[in-house]
């Protein structure tokens, strides 16, 4: 009898399952109407969201969210277009509110007792650096662009910077339209080239250059060269082609000599003879000629830069012990300076890094159409770089390891023999102080 009793309860589960399953199959898909309807309806609830909530979220949620939203809207428009759609009310975001988002952004952070993180945030800096910088540029900015507050054109201009957002984007929350939001943009971008040039300080501050390198163990070094890449879309410049900038950095990872512009197609030796860098060592003679550094045992070295092994080797430019053949094992003195040289290296692709991470729009793949402007562009991130050391804003602490996406080839050209010599003798040195800890 139990088992019997067991297989009707069996045998009715089964139908269930079956009635269950056939009411599934039976049940009607939403029509294309009703799913334009629903995503029409959560489209405006995003909407509605993003506009009550836009001081509240980071500048990248509010671009991302504002990003899927219009690539939703752009689908269902679409979608209406198709035949048998039954007409739908067009989709417009519900109106802006009366004040942008900006002058909303100055009273809530007036209110507020964590005005610096706010300002951080959206600006990648505290709210007095940028005031310092405001103080700077006012001038020329009123000169500039007279119809639009200065701190509106400043703030509009840093944020597109940081943020890497559209100028549709960035006039959204300023309260300006894309023409003005570019105008804003690149009256900014010429002013800081302008004013802040300066900052660029190989001919002016030495004596702190030097002194930095000499705590790193780097007698009469006056900073590590390098290049930095920055990739551009489209064949201007040929499949993955990049623009390339040489930058001479310090020991605090401060830029002094930036030369930006060149296609990476260009032989690397032919962009460095051409640099004023270059030409005011080797030509003018006005760069690197202070005094000699004594470094004991009758040897001296002059001033000095180090820099990568796709540099020639030069008097003044010493670049890493290369070994000719892979069988071929480096020496106690060679690989004390490559140690050291490799270190220092490390602070140019920080220094790029840095500027990538805080500067987001330099960390994109630019348009062909606008390679133009790439490196005014670059050497503005890089001088407010210098800015915000000297304000000492903190550094960013999120990929700031500038990977390279490809080895620079190494020089092969002809070797200086006045240059292995100045080589030899500061590896000597680097040998005896590695041996002294």
């Amino acid at each position: 009898m139990a088992a019997g009793g067991g297989g009707s309860r069996a045998a009715k589960s089964t139908a269930k399952g079956k009635a269950k399953n056939k009411k599934r199959h039976n049940k009607k898909p939403l029509s294309q109407h009703h799913l334009v309807s629903l995503v029409a309806t959560a489209t405006s609830l995003a909407h509605s969201f993003l506009s009550q909530n836009d001081l509240l979220l980071l500048p990248s949620q509010t671009l991302t969210l504002e990003t899927l939203l219009s690539s939703t809207s752009t689908s269902l428009s679409t979608l209406l277009c198709f035949p048998n759609t039954p007409p739908q009310p067009p989709l417009r975001p519900p109106p802006p509110p009366l004040e942008c988002w900006f002058s909303r952004f100055l009273s809530a952070t007036s209110a507020s007792r964590n005005f610096d993180s706010l300002w951080s945030h959206a600006f990648r800096m505290s709210e007095h650096s940028f005031s310092i910088l405001l103080s700077l540029l006012s001038p020329f900015l009123n000169s500039t662009i007279p119809s639009i507050p200065p701190n509106f054109v400043l703030a509009a201009a840093i944020y597109r910077l940081a943020h890497g957002a559209s100028y549709k984007a960035v006039g959204r929350r300023f309260g300006l339209d894309s023409v003005e939001a570019c105008r804003a943009f690149f009256a900014v971008c010429k002013a800081v080239s302008d004013k802040l040039g300066n900052l660029f300080e190989f001919r002016s501050d030495i004596a702190r250059i030097v002194g930095g390198f000499g705590w790193i163990s780097l007698p009469n070094c006056c900073g590590v060269l390098g290049f930095g890449r920055f990739g551009v879309g489209g064949e201007v410049l040929g499949p993955n082609g990049s623009l390339l900038v040489q930058a001479l950095v310090d020991s605090e990872g401060r830029f002094l000599d930036v030369s930006a512009g060149w296609p990476s197609a260009m032989k690397l030796e032919s962009i460095f003879r051409q640099t004023k860098l270059y030409l005011g060592v080797e030509e003018s003679r006005d760069l690197l000629n202070g005094p000699v550094y004594e470094l004991g045992n009758g040897k001296a070295i002059p001033q000095y830069i180090l820099g990568d092994s796709c540099f020639p080797l030069l008097p003044w430019l010493l670049t890493p012990y290369i070994r000719s053949d892979e069988a071929d094992s480096f020496g106690s003195l060679e690989k004390a300076f490559n140690s050291v040289h490799s270190r220092a290296m490390g602070l140019v692709d920080t220094a790029f890094g840095r500027v990538r991470a805080r500067w987001q729009l330099l960390s994109r793949q630019w348009k062909e159409e606008c390679v133009e402007f790439l490196p005014f562009v670059i050497v503005t991130g890089c001088l407010l770089h210098n800015f915000l050391i000297k304000c000492s804003e903190p550094m960013p602490d999120d990929n700031v390891k500038s990977l390279r996406e490809e080895e620079l080839p190494v020089f092969h050209g002809q070797v200086d023999e006045s240059g292995e010599r100045m080589r030899d003798v500061l590896a000597a040195h680097l040998s005896r102080v590695s041996l002294r800890r």
